[in-house]
C-alpha cells in the first residue's frame, strides 16, 4: 500500500493544481450542495483510485463524499434494488457501461449534462443526455505473477491459455456471477470466430473461479495462482507485487459511465462529482493511477500501454446478459 500512496498523493497534487485554475461551477450550484451536505456515490472503480476524486472534490467543495464500492454485478443490484423500492439513499453511480445502460432503462438517472462534456466528441456522447460519454475504460488481459512465470514462458494469444500446464493455475470471475467477464467472454467471439466454442468450453476446465477482478489479483499478488484474466492497470496498482501482463492483440476494454440519479437525495452534490470525475484535469490524475482514460495522447504509466490495440466491448442488454449466463453456466460451474 505505500506504493498506492505515493500514487495517491502526487495525483492529489496534480489534480488540485489543474482544478485550481479551471472554471468555477455555478455559485447557486456550490451553495446548494454545501447545504445538502454530502454526496453518496455507488461504483466499481476501485477506492483507492476513487480517492484521487473524492479528496480534490472534498478539498474544493468541503462535501464529503461517502463511496460504496463493490463489483459491478453488485453495484446494478444495489442501485436497481433501491431504486424500485423507492428509497434510493445513492445520488451518482459509475461502473461499466452495460450495467449503466440496465439501470438507465429502468428509469435509475436523470438528466444531466455536465459541462465537461464538451470536451468529448460527439459521437460519444448519449443521445438522451442521462448518461456520460465513455470517460475512460478498462482493460482486460492476461497477468501473471513474474515469480512463478518467467516471461519468455508466459501465454502470448488466447489459445495459449488452453496449454494443460496452465490448469488449475488459471483465475477468472465466473461469468455467471460477473457481468463484464460475462460481456468479455461473449465479445472473444469477434476475435475467435468459429474457434470461440471450443475455446470456451476448454477455458472452463483450466481455471479457478472467483466473485471479480480484484479477487484475481489480490489471489496472483499473493502467488495463489499464477495467471489470472483481470485488469491491465492492476499492474500500476499493485506495483509492489511481481506482476507483468500479456500483450494480448486485441486487448478488449470496457466502457465505464457515470450518471445522476432521478431521486438523488443530494442531486447538486452529485452534479458537482460527476463534473469534477469527468473533468480533463481529473481524468489525467486517474491516469497517473493506472486508468486508461478516454483524453487523447494520455496514457497510464504502464509498459506498452500506448502500444496496445484496444477494442472496446460492445454492451450486452438485460437479456441478453441472462442468454450468455444461460450459456456459459454449464461450462463454468465451480470446482
Amino acid at each position: 500500500m505505500e506504493a498506492w500512496r505515493r500514487v495517491l498523493s502526487g495525483c492529489v497534487l496534480v489534480l488540485a493544481l489543474s482544478v485550481a485554475v479551471s472554471a468555477q461551477a455555478p455559485s447557486e450550484v456550490v451553495a446548494a450542495a454545501r447545504r445538502e451536505g454530502r454526496v453518496v456515490v455507488y461504483g466499481s472503480l476501485e477506492a483507492d483510485a476513487f480517492d484521487v476524486i473524492r479528496k480534490i472534490y472534498e478539498q474544493r467543495y468541503g462535501v464529503p463524499v461517502e463511496y460504496w464500492r463493490a463489483a459491478s454485478t453488485r453495484v446494478l443490484d444495489r442501485a436497481l434494488a433501491e431504486h424500485r423500492s423507492g428509497r434510493g439513499l445513492f445520488d451518482v453511480v459509475l461502473t461499466n457501461a452495460g450495467p449503466m445502460r440496465i439501470l438507465k432503462a429502468h428509469g435509475v438517472f436523470q438528466r444531466y449534462v455536465s459541462p465537461s462534456y464538451e470536451d468529448f466528441p460527439a459521437a460519444t456522447r448519449d443521445r438522451d443526455g442521462i448518461l456520460s460519454p465513455s470517460y475512460r475504460m478498462v482493460v482486460i488481459s492476461v497477468l501473471y505473477n513474474t515469480r512463478l512465470v518467467r516471461p519468455e514462458e508466459a501465454p502470448r494469444t488466447y489459445a495459449d491459455l488452453l496449454d494443460p500446464k496452465w490448469r488449475g493455475k488459471l483465475v477468472m470471475p465466473d461469468p455467471t456471477l460477473h457481468t463484464t467477464t460475462a460481456a468479455w467472454l461473449m465479445n472473444l467471439r469477434r476475435v475467435l470466430g468459429t474457434g470461440w466454442r471450443p475455446f470456451v468450453e476448454r477455458l472452463g476446465q483450466q481455471v479457478g473461479l472467483v466473485e471479480s477482478f480484484l479477487p484475481v489479483v489480490q489471489k496472483l499478488a499473493a502467488g495463489e495462482y499464477a495467471l489470472g484474466i483481470t485488469y491491465v492497470k492492476y499492474v500500476r496498482q499493485f506495483s509492489e507485487a511481481p506482476l507483468d501482463y500479456v500483450r494480448l492483440n486485441p486487448v478488449l476494454a470496457d466502457a465505464h459511465l457515470v450518471g445522476l440519479a432521478r431521486n438523488a437525495p443530494h442531486p447538486n452534490a452529485g452534479k458537482l462529482l460527476i463534473d469534477t470525475l469527468t473533468s480533463r484535469a481529473g481524468l489525467h490524475a486517474l491516469a497517473q493511477t493506472g486508468e486508461f482514460v478516454l483524453v487523447p495522447g494520455i496514457y497510464p504509466p504502464i509498459k506498452d500501454a500506448d502500444k496496445l490495440r484496444v477494442v472496446l466491448m460492445e454492451d450486452l442488454d438485460e437479456q441478453e446478459f441472462r442468454q450468455a449466463r444461460e450459456e456459459l453456466g454449464p461450462l463454468f460451474r465451480r470446482r
